[in-house]
């Protein structure tokens, strides 16, 4: 995982393309930032089902190597600290040419320091560069937080959707940021 690209600033991260080398870290890195997120308020069984499901290494890599979605991490020296993915998913609505924020996760100790902003404005340029109009995405709607800061990144509720944790169906809010 280390990167041949210039070092971070000092205290920051550095925000890179992920690489087939990268899967099992970011399959490790995503388990654990959705478990801290959401371990509280969900069946540890629903958690396990979930990561097992979607944070795989395998799964990681086949996403990292499909040519419609896009995944950066955000690594402090050689440790993921952060990531955010896209890819070409239409919205549950009849909004046209837009694609999904598929993932975002930040390290807990990370939260606050402007690293969740600059992944979501390099997941929005790239997206802008592919052509498309806008990115969605959906998140727990007992996610204030996150909620909060979608809104403040200009991504604006326009519906709702579920989304299962195991076998648990849950309600997320739909939000939209157009381009």
């Amino acid at each position: 995982m280390a990167s041949t690209e210039s070092a971070p600033p000092p205290g920051g991260a550095l925000i890179r393309p992920a690489v087939a080398a990268d899967a099992a870290a970011l399959a490790a890195f995503a388990a654990q930032a959705f478990h801290d997120t959401y371990a509280a308020d969900n069946d540890p069984q629903d958690m396990r089902d979930h990561a097992a499901r979607h944070f795989g290494a395998a799964l990681q890599a086949a996403e990292i190597a499909d040519p419609q979605a896009r995944t950066w991490v955000a690594e402090h020296g050689s440790t993921i600290v952060g990531f955010v993915q896209t890819g070409p998913e239409p919205p549950p609505s009849h909004e046209n040419g837009v694609g999904s924020l598929r993932r975002l996760y930040v390290a807990a100790a990370w939260h606050g320091r402007g690293l969740a902003r600059e992944l979501v404005e390099t997941a929005c340029a790239e997206a802008a560069a592919r052509g498309w109009r806008g990115l969605w995405l959906s998140v727990w709607e007992r996610n204030p937080r996150a909620i909060a800061f979608y809104a403040k990144s200009a991504f604006a509720d326009v519906g709702a959707t579920t989304f299962a944790v195991g076998n648990d169906l849950q309600r997320d809010r739909v939000m939209l940021r157009r381009f």
